[in-house]
């Protein structure tokens, strides 16, 4: 568990820095413009951000201040999330009612709703394992980390020729390899969703998108260093694998404390050590 939130703490610490570097949002997946072109104070709301960012990814790495970076990272990509909802106005303005569309808008929005889940999962950790708010925590986490793939498989899917151009050159078949994505992206968030085979499929996903950064994100770094958005996609990465590892490794703990006998589990009660 503690890897899963060091990917976590870091791919956040790493995306504020990110945000300072440029005095600017990722349009990728902080889409302020959303909101109109010219923004009162958008470099200052980014250098707000940044400091945000790498404050409450600090914050989730250690134990003592774990609630707070949870409820400060929660906060922040729900807010970024929230930045995606002007866009279904103006995209179906704009193109219409299209489902090409509505998934692309969709899949932005879920990519930060997905970061958000891990935030309500370390924070409930801190309590003792048979309490209700770890219930909450797991069934909410559960919905918002595994309902995302299921639009990234679509959005694969049905937007196969883009995602077939991101496909290394050397590995070829590119369509094949979207389609191939987008399915099993889609597998893993019914299989989250439904509780079967779900910590299989959240590390599976974990590690497909381990591959992803290592094939897909960190080698256009070397030929676009001076983008943000090139920058942002492959820490994103960071923070996406953080999220499946904690989602796993929550559930395995609570299947290993219900396992554990009464009389033990008083003494067992407390927090969960997900962090240092």
């Amino acid at each position: 568990m503690k890897a899963g939130v060091w990917f976590y703490g870091v791919g956040t610490v790493l995306t504020g820095i990110l945000d300072i570097a440029w005095g600017a949002f990722d349009p990728s997946h902080q889409p302020i413009q959303a909101l109109g072109k010219n923004v009162p104070g958008q470099h200052m709301l980014a250098y707000v951000a940044g400091i945000w960012l790498i404050a409450a990814g600090l914050a989730i790495l250690w134990r003592r201040s774990a609630r707070i970076g949870a409820v400060a990272c929660g906060i922040i990509y729900l807010i970024f999330a929230a930045l995606w909802l002007p866009r279904y106005y103006g995209g179906i303005h704009v193109l219409g009612w299209r489902l090409d569309v509505i998934i692309g808008i969709s899949f932005g929005f879920a990519q930060q709703v997905m970061l958000a889940a891990p935030a309500a999962i370390i924070y409930a950790s801190t309590t003792s394992p048979d309490s209700r708010l770890q219930k909450r925590a797991a069934v909410v986490a559960r919905w918002m980390l595994g309902l995302p793939p299921v639009i990234f498989g679509l959005f694969h899917l049905t937007s196969i020729h883009l995602f077939a151009r991101i496909v290394p050159h050397w590995m070829g078949f590119g369509i094949f390899w979207a389609g191939l994505t987008g399915v099993a992206f889609f597998l893993a968030g019914c299989a989250i969703c439904s509780g079967v085979m779900d910590v299989p499929a959240a590390r599976l996903l974990a590690l497909m998108l381990l591959l992803f950064e290592g094939l897909v994100e960190i080698p256009p770094i070397f030929i676009r260093s001076h983008n943000q958005a090139t920058w942002g996609a492959a820490v994103y990465n960071l923070v996406a694998i953080g999220a499946c590892w904690i989602f796993a490794e929550f559930l395995v703990s609570r299947a290993d404390a219900e396992r554990i006998d009464p009389a033990e589990n008083v003494t067992m009660s407390r927090a969960d050590p997900m962090v240092a």
